[in-house]
């Protein structure tokens, strides 16, 4: 593994399903190209994980959640651009938002996000997701299958 960071992030990230649909955000990388991710982030000094949450997805998609409980934990070893890694705790929280709720980006959206969207769930393996292994396991979420810590993710 390249130079590891000494600190370890919690990030939670928010597992919004709507008519057999994910919430996820849409972000551009030039590297990358187009791919999705879960709204969350990292949790700063003195908030909680909920708080963390609520900060975040108020900041990237512009919605007020209502936070259920946890359905993953996994560790999370992060390639990052400085050919650094960084090690992360992966929390993910079943979330709700308010009805009616039409997907944007929020006041503060992570760096390169172009947009919020609905994936179906049964097409996940079309679309690119960070992490990889979330075309796996949302649609084990969204059946309520037992999920809560995973061990290391790739």
């Amino acid at each position: 593994m390249n130079s590891l960071l000494p600190e370890i992030r919690n990030a939670v990230r928010a597992v919004i399903f709507e008519d057999q649909h994910v919430l996820m955000q849409k972000k551009f990388n030039p590297q990358k190209g187009v791919y999705y991710t879960l709204p969350g982030g990292g949790q700063e000094t003195g908030e909680t994980l909920i708080q963390t949450l609520e900060r975040e997805c108020q900041e990237e998609i512009g919605a007020e959640v209502q936070t259920r409980n946890i359905v993953l934990i996994a560790d999370y070893f992060k390639q990052r651009s400085d050919q650094s890694t960084r090690h992360q705790l992966e929390i993910l929280f079943y979330c709700k938002v308010e009805d009616g709720y039409s997907p944007q980006n929020g006041p503060a959206p992570d760096k390169g996000q172009i947009g919020v969207e609905w994936l179906p769930l049964d097409k996940l393996d079309q679309y690119p997701l960070m992490p990889e292994f979330l075309p796996d396991i949302l649609p084990e979420i969204a059946e309520d299958k037992e999920h809560i810590y995973l061990g290391q993710i790739a």
